[in-house]
């Protein structure tokens, strides 16, 4: 397919018709802090586009609700959908509807299990996971080195597991700590918290009270890392003695960085994700070619260049 430069749409879309174009969008769940930030940037870029308007569902962590949520939007007749699905295998059938109706789908931030076989007026937009786990853990690993350790204990906190992000990010802890230069790390143990602060928290209060010994917290997002670093410092560990890494850069994640909690972040542009996928579902729309996938990229965030992100996300 032709590739489109999405960034450049804006301009076409201000010299559009005057017929208002509509979009529903389905986000997986408003209670996120960081899919709030991609809500808030749909939002955010839709309002400086003339003769755009878009409707925002929550689907509450429920399949079936975002599914009647896509059922909803056709029998709306809207132009367009973007959806952040619950559950990324649950996908096909989302496909499957939009494409039988003949409206547009544009996935955001999670990648559909069907990403290879999307029909051609279907896209995703989102940041590639393989760069997310594997930028995080390399850091770990050479804070590791630096503190001069020839062996070291990790634990790993994983994201929901039907989730292709939590699936990826853990799998590229797995594979950099496959290579040479890593292989001193062990993974102890790994549980997941559903993205979840407050099961991050109790996860490593339990561990704590296992007495499990652990050098570094490998979490699959910020939520879970700064979980973790709260049971941490609520059971008197000193947090100069472990390395703890998340992913999505928050503002709370930032905040615990500047506090030496927090040793290494990813940030994901929630923003220009947010932009690109109501971009991508407006040029679908009007017929236009869109390329498939979508990347917007990840970046390394540490104490050292913190300050070129306390306003991104």
């Amino acid at each position: 397919m032709k590739k489109i430069a999405l960034a450049a749409l804006a301009t076409t879309m201000l010299t559009s018709g005057a017929m208002a174009e509509t979009v529903g969008v389905s986000m997986a769940l408003f209670d996120d802090n960081f899919l709030t930030v991609l809500r808030n940037g749909i939002e955010e870029y839709a309002g400086t586009l003339e003769g755009v308007e878009i409707q925002i569902e929550d689907a509450q962590n429920d399949v079936g609700k975002q599914l009647n949520q896509i059922q909803n939007f056709i029998a709306s007749g809207v132009d367009a959908i973007v959806v952040n699905p619950v559950d990324t295998d649950a996908t096909e059938a989302m496909s499957a509807l939009a494409e039988q109706a003949g409206v547009p789908l544009v996935y955001v931030n999670r990648q559909p299990v069907n990403l290879e076989n999307l029909p051609d007026n279907q896209a995703f937009v989102a940041s590639n996971e393989v760069d997310s786990g594997t930028l995080e853990t390399q850091e770990v690993c050479r804070l590791l080195t630096e503190a001069g350790k020839t062996e070291a204990n990790i634990l790993v906190i994983m994201g929901e597991l039907s989730n292709q992000a939590a699936r990826q990010r853990t799998q590229d802890i797995h594979d950099v700590i496959a290579t040479p230069e890593c292989s001193f790390m062990k993974i102890v143990d790994e549980q997941t918290s559903n993205w979840q602060r407050t099961q991050a928290a109790d996860l490593m209060t339990n561990w704590l009270s296992a007495g499990v010994q652990f050098d570094a917290v490998i979490a699959n997002n910020d939520e879970s890392a700064i979980g973790a670093i709260q049971a941490m410092k609520a059971a008197g560990v000193d947090m100069a003695s472990v390395v703890v890494g998340g992913v999505d850069a928050t503002q709370d994640a930032l905040a615990a960085m500047q506090a030496g909690d927090l040793d290494v972040t990813v940030f994901q542009n929630a923003s220009a994700q947010g932009s690109g996928s109501l971009d991508a579902a407006l040029a679908l729309a009007r017929g236009e070619a869109v390329e498939r996938e979508v990347w917007v990229p990840f970046e390394l965030v540490t104490p050292e260049n913190i300050g070129d992100y306390m306003s991104a996300n």
